[in-house]
């Protein structure tokens, strides 16, 4: 009995020290960031720090590989970051990626900034998307300047106060900035820029080990020995947003919506082009709404592709197709030129051309249809022949295609008497004779 009692206090204990071992191990959460800066990074990171929160991790490891991105949602990261409850290391990884532009920003806003060998940051210089230099006025060079002027001031101002509040370097930063200078890993140490240079996440978390970070006002000294690193991959939802908000997926969506619901308009019935567009339409919109576009782009874009459709309806012999071309062309340049966001030129020509194409092989089509002869309605009936179902002398009955029809003659006509077809006004039809005999 004293046997069996001391096995079951046994097991209850190791039950014990096990869930202790597993209620007490350390996790730290890592999120890999691989492209450009965009609201489905912004969502990505948000979730990531709500998830380590709820786990009450010990650390965040933002993996970065970037070469800028916007602005906005650049400051709604770093804002995540400066209101994280957890400690947030940027790391940028793996050899040969950088942090350029909008990746700088975010790795000073970090608590610790590690970098590995063969890697690189800077180039953070604002870029207005309306820079496209397309001979403005003196006025409107002077505005853009001006425009600029203060987008500088203030992203030298945003990133300084970073690097006070990290304790980084500050001129440096605000060189990154008016300068667009960059560092290697290796000078960025020495400049005091980042903090660690590391080979690989184990050798980060070995070297953070112990160091000392201030957390929301507060001094947090990191415990990162036998933690477990738990990899944070995005989610359906974080995929599908970063494949639609790449501008040129979102590019694509807006023409091949046009193009289908006006495929519709100009076949209705068809439904499939309708609905296809409609959808394509829905999410190209749906993804400018969350880019940074010029809305004169997007106002160009759409009535480029008007113009060319209305070709269809309206021929011009041409003036509208070649104007439609140019708005699009000119449209789609301004749509967006943003670091990391804009629409290359070769995608631009080939959809200005495609859609070009697309609308000259329906107006073929169009043009070919009503050139055919009229096999459906009361214009069909003209030139048809009938049977006549009766003797009649100025009105009777005759059959046309299995239907009996009320119709009018100046001649004679005997039953069975072959007739042609030579007008009609409502449900009367005018006949006469194939021949003088009528048969």
């Amino acid at each position: 009995m004293k046997k069996i009692l001391f096995l079951l206090l046994s097991f209850i204990f190791l039950l014990l020290v096990q869930e202790y071992e597993v209620l007490s191990s350390k996790i730290v959460v890592q999120l890999n960031v691989d492209g450009p800066i965009g609201p489905a990074i912004e969502d990505y990171v948000h979730q990531g720090i709500e998830q380590a929160t709820s786990e009450k991790a010990e650390l965040i490891i933002l993996k970065l590989n970037t070469p800028g991105g916007l602005d906005k949602t650049m400051r709604e990261i770093i804002s995540d970051i400066l209101a994280s409850p957890i400690p947030v290391v940027t790391y940028v990884a793996p050899e040969g990626s950088r942090a350029a532009s909008a990746g700088t920003y975010i790795l000073y806003a970090s608590h610790i900034a590690a970098m590995t060998s063969a890697t690189n940051l800077g180039a953070a210089t604002p870029i207005s998307i309306g820079d496209l230099g397309f001979g403005e006025s003196k006025e409107e060079t002077s505005s853009e300047m001006q425009l600029q002027k203060k987008m500088m001031s203030d992203s030298v101002a945003y990133i300084r106060e970073l690097a006070h509040l990290r304790g980084r370097n500050a001129d440096w930063a605000e060189k990154a900035v008016r300068e667009a200078a960059s560092l290697s890993s290796g000078q960025a140490l020495q400049l005091r820029v980042i903090d660690i240079l590391a080979h690989d996440v184990p050798d980060l978390l070995k070297q953070i080990n112990g160091k000392t970070v201030t957390l929301l006002n507060q001094p947090k000294v990191l415990n990162t020995q036998d933690v477990k690193v738990e990899v944070l991959e995005p989610n359906w939802r974080i995929r599908f947003l970063q494949v639609i908000t790449d501008p040129n997926i979102a590019y694509i969506l807006l023409i091949i919506g046009i193009w289908g619901i006006f495929f519709e308009f100009v076949n209705p019935g068809m439904v499939l082009p309708g609905v296809a567009g409609t959808i394509a339409l829905l999410l190209g919109l749906y993804a400018f709404q969350l880019l940074p576009i010029h809305y004169t782009g997007l106002a160009l874009t759409i009535m480029g592709l008007i113009f060319m459709a209305s070709e269809l309806l309206v021929p011009t012999h041409g003036v509208l197709s070649i104007g439609g071309v140019i708005a699009f062309f000119f449209g789609s340049i301004l749509l967006l030129n943003v670091k990391g966001y804009s629409t290359p030129w070769g995608l631009i020509i080939g959809m200005s051309a495609g859609s070009l194409t697309f609308f000259i092989i329906l107006l073929g089509f169009a043009l070919k249809a009503r050139k055919k002869k009229i096999v459906s309605g009361h214009e069909a009936l003209l030139g048809s022949i009938a049977i006549v179902q009766n003797d009649f002398t100025n009105e009777g009955w005759v059959k046309v295609g299995g239907e009996l029809w009320k119709a009018r003659s100046s001649l004679p006509l005997k039953k069975g008497q072959l007739v042609e077809i030579t007008h009609y006004k409502g449900l009367e039809l005018t006949v006469k004779p194939l021949n003088k005999r009528g048969t």
